[in-house]
């Protein structure tokens, strides 16, 4: 790609492709990340995008995360280190929060933050040989900094997200898949178009209770038992006041495929 912005973002029909483009390891570079935190409000807001994939330029890595280097010249600039991990708190948590699904392609070496953008996203797919995933910022005397022992753990569970982060291990695709940190697994060459198949499967469902069920799964999982089914009755009302609902059950009932997101 001739294009040198850190972050390139094309569209695909309904599905936005949002593209890390400073290879070959393609580090979450301040640039990067005020590209994402401008973007992301606009591609939330636009009904057109339907669904998002998080991947990168180039087939080797999907990102070796923050660029260490670049923060420590230019961290002052931006208000110092707090502010600067505030700004990637604040970008990861809008991913999260999204009522559009993401995924992200997970090749090659997907470390730190490269690693914790993606327990942002609500997918992950691995390449099935080659990738090394892991949070090993102990190995320069640092934790993870963007949210990532948190998601970490949530996502695996305390042991093994302890086992990974406290070794520095760095595992691979399959590992991945084993202990639920991922969902598929596909040859490298297959991840991205498979990234963007699903995604376009994803934007094909209706956008309302594909909204729904991320904001009850999202918005409730920090919250007691009670308060996260009121979570999940919010959005059923908001759903059931939907056109996608109505056009689901007519469909049903006329025994023909529904045809959703008419709207949009």
């Amino acid at each position: 790609m001739s294009n040198d912005a850190a972050l390139i973002v094309t569209r695909d029909g309904a599905v936005a492709v949002l593209i890390n483009n400073r290879p070959p390891m393609n580090r979450m570079t301040l640039e990067y990340i005020d590209a994402l935190e401008a973007v992301l409000p606009e591609l939330a807001a636009d009904p057109a995008v339907r669904a998002l994939v998080f991947t990168a330029v180039g087939a080797q890595h999907f990102s070796v995360g923050m660029d260490l280097k670049q923060l420590m010249t230019g961290a002052e600039q931006r208000g110092g280190f707090g502010a600067v991990l505030d700004q990637r708190r604040r970008v990861l948590s809008m991913i999260e929060s999204m009522r559009k699904p993401s995924i992200a392609t997970l090749f090659g070496y997907c470390l730190g933050g490269g690693l914790e953008l993606p327990l942002a996203c609500h997918l992950r797919l691995a390449a099935s040989e080659g990738a090394l995933i892991g949070l090993p910022e102990l190995d320069i005397g640092a934790m993870p900094a963007w949210g990532g022992s948190v998601r970490l753990s949530r996502l695996v569970g305390a042991g093994r997200a302890l086992d990974i982060m406290l070794q520095a291990r760095k595992i691979s695709g399959p590992e991945a898949l084993a202990i639920g940190l991922v969902t598929e697994l596909h040859p490298l060459d297959e991840l991205k178009p498979r990234a963007i198949a699903l995604a376009h499967q994803l934007a094909a469902m209706p956008a309302t209770a594909v909204a729904g069920v991320l904001g009850s799964v999202v918005g409730g999982a920090d919250l007691p038992m009670e308060a996260a089914l009121d979570v999940e009755r919010a959005e059923v009302d908001r759903c059931a006041s939907s056109a996608d609902q109505r056009e689901g059950m007519l469909a049903f009932v006329q025994k023909r495929k529904p045809v959703f997101n008419q709207g949009h």
